[in-house]
């Protein structure tokens, strides 16, 4: 499995969102942050996400949250027609690059461990992350 180049993730909070998207030259931005986030110091509410980027989804998969396969369905299905390249972000990474490595997984046809494998050597927010670790490993086997 390749590094993911269509997609970005943050390792850490934002604190420019319009800069962070034209780092990237985003076309797109899934945010996966709920509004209590937006309340906290420096914290990033949607609306700034929308005005970074010019299509923008949000599925709250933020804490509390539970990450599930349900909720991986969910955030696959908004990444699906989203134009590239594309921004998905949490708080501070890890959930983000977990479903950036399970979405790109998916879409090559890789190995559960070609994937971590991948996430490991890219040091990848989620990586050595055993319940993250553990949702792509369900979600790779679930969701091909």
């Amino acid at each position: 499995m390749e590094t993911p180049s269509d997609f970005a993730f943050n390792r850490g909070r934002i604190e420019d969102p319009a800069g962070f998207a034209d780092e990237q030259r985003a076309a797109s931005w899934l945010y996966l942050c709920g509004e209590e986030f937006a309340q906290m110091e420096g914290g990033m509410s949607f609306g700034q996400v929308e005005a970074a980027v010019p299509v923008a989804k949000q599925v709250v998969s933020d804490p509390p949250v539970e990450m599930t396969m349900e909720l991986a369905r969910e955030q696959v299905a908004a990444l699906e027609d989203m134009p590239r390249p594309t921004l998905v972000t949490c708080r501070t990474g890890p959930r983000s690059s977990a479903l950036v490595y399970l979405y790109s997984g998916l879409r090559e046809r890789a190995s559960v461990e070609e994937v971590l494998a991948r996430a490991r050597a890219d040091e990848a927010p989620f990586a050595g992350n055993d319940a993250l670790e553990g949702w792509v490993r369900r979600g790779m086997e679930e969701l091909a």
